[in-house]
C-alpha cells in the first residue's frame, strides 16, 4: 500500500500564511486610503468614517467626500494653516447673563 501525499488546503494561500487581524466585517470594507469609507446614505447624501466609527465629513456626491475628507484627515494629521484658518466661533457666552 502507498502513501497518499495530502493536496493543500484549497482555502489558504501562498501569499496569507496567517490569518487576517482585522474583524471580517471591516476586511470586507473598501477602505479609501487604509483610513476612512464613504457610504451613501438614504437621503442620497454622502458620509465618510474613520476606520474607529468616527463620522467626519457629509458630502452631495462620492468625490466631493472622499477629497474633503482627505484634506481633513491631512490638517488633522499636519496641523491647520495658522494663516488661512481662524476660528470664528469658539462657542463662549461672554457678558453676564
Amino acid at each position: 500500500m502507498t502513501e497518499e501525499t495530502m493536496s493543500p488546503d484549497p482555502w489558504t494561500t501562498q501569499e496569507t500564511s496567517e490569518p487576517s487581524k482585522e474583524h471580517p466585517e471591516i476586511a470586507e470594507i473598501d477602505w479609501i486610503d487604509d483610513a476612512f469609507r464613504v457610504y451613501k446614505t438614504q437621503y442620497s447624501l454622502w458620509h465618510s468614517a474613520a476606520k474607529d466609527g468616527e463620522e467626519l465629513i457629509t458630502a452631495m456626491t462620492e468625490e466631493q467626500c472622499i477629497s474633503s475628507t482627505r484634506f481633513y484627515l491631512k490638517g488633522r494629521q499636519e496641523g491647520w494653516n495658522e494663516e488661512t484658518s481662524r476660528v470664528v466661533n469658539d462657542g463662549k457666552v461672554g457678558g453676564k447673563l
